[in-house]
């Protein structure tokens, strides 16, 4: 299924696209945490604070717009109220895994610097699939004439891609080379995680 067509699908269902906003939410949060998670303690550059702050932000900001669907709807990150939840909880945790043992084997990284380096490809990774989701949810809400918004979301990810493109060009010369390896592991994940929701949407349908 196009993703345009699933996003239309997920915004006819008020129920399902709360589960949808709030796991876009989740997601963004768990970013912000990983990116925290990496920080060094002393020498933790601006760059790093600002995008751990924006991660968290957007977060809110989903929360936010929930309350444009229905007051109250999903308070939590419970995984009733999160849309294909096992795919959903785990996207970020396996990419971050299995990125961070690629770079561990392929370029001997350990410690601190396997942690940046792994903050640096999979922050890339999630950015790129950012500026694509994002606007292409725009338009199946502008579509669909709907309240919620997330065009200051988009406005951002792309200045936060060019961040870690210029980030990973002055990491290593060869940047390029060990990024396509973890966009072609992102991309498996990305399509079970949209697979799963193509299923919750298949689920909804049948009930309704």
């Amino acid at each position: 299924m196009p993703l345009e067509q699933l996003f239309l699908s997920i915004i006819k269902n008020d129920v399902q696209h709360a589960r949808f906003l709030n796991t876009l939410s989740f997601m963004e949060n768990a970013g912000a945490r990983k990116i925290s998670a990496s920080e060094h303690p002393e020498t933790v550059t601006t760059m790093i604070l600002k995008h751990a702050a924006e991660e968290h932000r957007h977060a809110y900001y989903l929360k936010k717009q929930l309350e444009k669907i229905q007051a109250g709807i999903c308070p939590t990150y419970a995984l009733s109220e999160l849309m294909a939840p096992q795919e959903s909880r785990f996207f970020l945790h396996k990419l971050d895994v299995y990125t961070s043992r690629y770079l561990k084997n392929k370029l001997g990284l350990s410690g601190t610097e396997l942690r940046y380096a792994a903050y640096l490809f999979v922050t890339y990774a999630i950015e790129l699939r950012a500026d694509e989701l994002y606007p292409v949810y725009q338009q199946a809400l502008t579509e669909s004439n709907h309240k919620v918004t997330v065009k200051s979301i988009i406005l951002e990810e792309a200045g936060h891609l060019e961040e870690m493109i210029a980030q990973l060009k002055h990491f290593s010369a060869d940047w390029e080379l060990h990024a396509a390896v973890i966009l072609d592991i992102e991309n498996s994940l990305f399509n079970a995680w949209i697979e799963a929701l193509a299923l919750a949407v298949k689920e909804v349908e049948v009930y309704a």
